[in-house]
């Protein structure tokens, strides 16, 4: 059967294909197993789009401040192990739960661009309520957060730098794995999945993927991938730097996975390098 002939299908059919795709797309939510114990915190409610709210830890340290935004499945506890390291060295930091994921509002769906939205509403709330200057702030993201990161980069010019770990370089590729591990043939179901998503997200994979939005980034730009990483592989990584078409951008391979890249305390001095010289460029 053609595309047009899943299209063409019975609306009850569609509309519970529709459905379980839904499902099976949807983001598990896992709650938060940690606090920032030992930091002096805040726990904060960010309002974002659609009239939800994101729950946040606020760990204030001095006037520049980075947003963190977790990956697919994570919520904020996950950056703990470098907020300690990141504060101490006088960045303010606001670690965020996307909507749909550890203690934020429920939405109908989440997506890059959701995720995107809300470092947005992550930087107003740090310009309307903390008090930072709008140029002077940073962003972290993990995943999908780390491509969100990018997208929210490219349209907003004073972002001073961003940190981007294990994104990916295409949405319609990290698709066709998913496709692939849950043995779904691409023609003519898998085809169908993916413009199905694109219609919900209200995107085109094209105009969010990383390897595209990095083009448009004028901040420098850390990427950080581990080598072993089996679900976004470093070739994608290796691919968006290539895609940037300046030399603001850089690629750190690290011994690791998607998850985890071993010795955090020893990598960070690389990330703080890297903030460093990305606020003290003109912005």
């Amino acid at each position: 059967m053609s595309i047009w002939g899943w299209l063409a299908l019975p609306p009850l059919a569609v509309l519970l294909l529709n459905r379980a795709i839904r499902r099976s797309l949807r983001a598990p939510r896992v709650p938060r197993e940690a606090q920032p114990d030992g930091l002096s915190w805040q726990s904060v409610e960010v309002p974002t789009s659609n009239g939800k709210r994101l729950r946040a830890w606020y760990i204030p340290a001095g006037p520049r401040a980075l947003v963190v935004m977790h990956g697919w499945g994570g919520n904020a506890a996950n950056f703990l192990p470098v907020a300690r390291h990141l504060q101490q060295a006088g960045y303010s930091l606001l670690l965020l739960d996307a909507r749909c994921h550890g203690e934020s509002d429920d939405d109908s769906f989440a997506s890059l661009p959701r995720f995107a939205e809300d470092i947005e509403a992550g930087m107003a709330w740090l310009v309307g309520i903390a008090g930072i200057e709008r140029d002077a702030l940073a962003v972290i993201g993990h995943s999908v957060g780390g491509g969100a990161a990018l997208l929210v980069a490219s349209r907003r010019r004073e972002i001073r730098g961003v940190i981007s770990l294990s994104a990916f370089a295409h949405p319609a590729a990290m698709m066709r794995r998913w496709l692939d591990a849950k043995h779904i043939p691409y023609w003519p179901l898998g085809a169908y999945v993916l413009r199905y998503v694109q219609r919900v997200i209200g995107y085109r994979f094209d105009d969010i993927a990383p390897i595209h939005t990095i083009a448009r980034v004028r901040c420098p730009v850390l990427l950080v991938h581990g080598r072993d990483d089996a679900m976004v592989p470093l070739a994608e990584a290796r691919a968006i730097r290539a895609a940037a078409g300046h030399a603001d951008v850089d690629l750190l391979e690290l011994v690791g996975n998607h998850e985890e890249f071993g010795d955090v305390d020893g990598h960070v001095p690389k990330l703080l390098g890297f903030l460093e010289q990305a606020f003290a460029r003109r912005p």
